[in-house]
């Protein structure tokens, strides 16, 4: 006897499960604790087997009763509608489980531990080198070959380092897809030693005193935006990471202490940070703190909200003349490192220690930011003294050779 709505909305739990049956293999399953599923059974290859169509009441006896149908039409063309079932789940798996999901849910996760420089940068990489070939790929499904031909693509056009930093972004991913069970094994370190060798690049920098004289006079000189023009004076006083100096906020600045205080998720080894200011430096912001004060960035980009273009002061080195050859925003970091050891003699562990590098004490503990604070105070004051001297045409002091 076939079951009415009615039945099946007053089926009442009993102390076991028990079976409504509607005709064609339909039935409705009433589990003890009042829940109610609807099932197919059927023959399929001389076995018995059991479908489940869903639960009422969200499927109704109507719906559950074309289910049936529809898995009776495949029967009658021999086609197991058990296993239709499974590969529908799979499908859909497999649409949740591309590498560009897998890619944005691993970068989701990790990009509060990285400056924000870096996360932009990842995802920028992802989405101009991976996601248009791989990115609606199952990522089960990609092979070492597929994975090296994508690589190829960049290493065709001749940017060589930059197929080996997708390779190592791949290696992030595939090792996060397979330790969360979406992978089998990481791809990307199969594929160590594919690629040429990358090239050993050092960023250019001026360490030579009487050409640092002339780069100071040049930016002095320097007729574009004054917002740049104010970051590329501060650049070699505080000779932070480029990055760092275009993301500085005004809540972080103490100008009455003269300390500027970098959160650890700016800073390249996620540990907090401090600056000293030189006097110089104090005079630049308080220049520049009429014009952005009222914003976020001490140096904004088109609007107040937004930090300066990364490729500002690049380009201002550019029109002033200077080649990728001679000078990049980087290279204030090695102009100081190299003048401050060589010239001016100053302890390495403190120009390490201000440059926010790793340093140990001799117990092996990684010194914090406070640590050595008045002779790094003492010596960003030193150096910024010094520059003066350099661009005023002070004598200039040669290399010294430290006695060993």
């Amino acid at each position: 006897m076939s079951l009415s709505e009615l039945k099946v909305r007053t089926a009442k739990p009993k102390e076991k499960f028990y079976k409504l049956t509607d005709g064609d293999g339909l039935y409705l399953h009433v589990a003890e604790t009042g829940g109610k599923l609807w099932r197919f059974r059927y023959r399929f290859d001389g076995k018995e087997k059991l479908l489940a169509l869903g639960s009422y009441p969200e499927i109704s006896l109507l719906d559950a009763r074309k289910r049936r149908d529809d898995a009776r039409r495949l029967l009658a063309n021999n086609i197991d509608p058990g296993a239709v079932r499974k590969a529908q789940k799979q499908a859909k798996v497999e649409e949740t489980e591309t590498f560009e999901v897998i890619a944005r849910e691993w970068h989701n996760k990790f990009k509060t531990k990285w400056a924000e420089g870096h996360a932009l940068k990842y995802m920028r990489r992802l989405e101009l080198d991976l996601f248009p070939w791989i990115g609606s790929r199952p990522i089960k499904d990609i092979s070492a070959p597929e994975l090296l031909a994508v690589l190829r693509r960049t290493e065709a056009r001749g940017a060589i380092d930059a197929a080996h930093r997708l390779r190592g972004l791949c290696n992030m991913i595939f090792r996060y897809a397979t330790a969360t069970g979406r992978a089998q094994h990481n791809l990307a370190q199969d594929l160590i030693g594919s690629l040429p060798p990358a090239q050993k690049r050092h960023l250019a920098a001026i360490t030579e005193p009487k050409e640092v004289a002339k780069l100071l006079r040049a930016i002095d000189d320097y007729h574009g935006s004054f917002i740049v023009r104010c970051a590329l004076r501060l650049s070699p006083l505080v000779f932070v990471r480029p990055g760092e100096l275009r993301h500085m906020e005004w809540d972080e600045l103490d100008l009455e202490n003269a300390e500027w205080h970098i959160p650890a998720h700016k800073m390249k080894l996620r540990q907090p940070h401090i600056v000293p200011l030189s006097t110089q430096s104090i005079e630049i912001l308080n220049e520049i703190k009429p014009l952005t004060g009222n914003g976020t960035y001490v140096f904004h980009g088109r609007t107040s909200n937004n930090p300066m273009s990364n490729n500002a002061i690049l380009a201002a080195l550019r029109n002033m003349g200077y080649t990728a050859e001679q000078m990049t925003p980087h290279g204030f970091r090695a102009m100081a490192r190299t003048i401050l050891d060589e010239v001016l003699q100053v302890r390495v562990d403190l120009i390490e220690a201000q440059l926010a590098h790793r340093v140990l004490d001799p117990l092996g503990r990684a010194y914090n930011r406070t640590s050595h604070l008045p002779e790094r105070r003492k010596m960003m004051q030193q150096w910024a003294d010094y520059l003066d001297g350099l661009k005023h045409g002070a004598k200039v002091l040669p290399f010294k050779t430290k006695e060993v």
